[in-house]
C-alpha cells in the first residue's frame, strides 16, 4: 500500500540507524509540529487521497444502486419466508 505524498508515517532512515549520533526524539516528526500544522497536514492528506479515488459514472451508480436494492428485497423475502416457517413450526410443536 502506498502512502500519500508528504506522509509522516515512515521514519527517516537516519532515525532508524543504530549508529546515529543524533539524540532520539520521542514522537518523530510529529513532536515538533503544532496542532494547527498537524490539522493542515491531515487536511492535505485527505485531499490527496480523494484525488486518487476513481468516481463511478452515472450509469455505473444506477446499476450498483439497482443491484443493491434487488439484493436487499431478495434477502427480505428470504428472511420473511424463514421466519414464517419457524413461527409455524413453533406453533405446531408447542400448540
Amino acid at each position: 500500500m502506498t502512502d500519500a505524498v508528504g506522509s509522516i508515517d515512515m521514519p527517516d532512515a537516519q532515525d532508524e540507524a543504530p549508529d546515529s549520533k543524533k539524540k532520539a526524539r520521542k514522537g518523530g516528526k510529529r513532536g515538533k509540529k503544532g496542532p494547527l500544522a498537524r490539522l493542515a497536514l491531515f487536511y492535505r492528506q485527505i485531499v490527496a487521497e480523494l484525488r486518487k479515488v476513481v468516481w463511478p459514472t452515472r450509469s455505473q451508480l444506477t446499476t450498483y444502486t439497482t443491484v443493491v436494492i434487488v439484493f436487499v428485497v431478495i434477502m427480505i423475502g428470504l428472511v420473511t419466508v424463514i421466519d414464517y416457517g419457524f413461527s409455524n413450526l413453533i406453533k405446531y410443536i408447542f400448540g
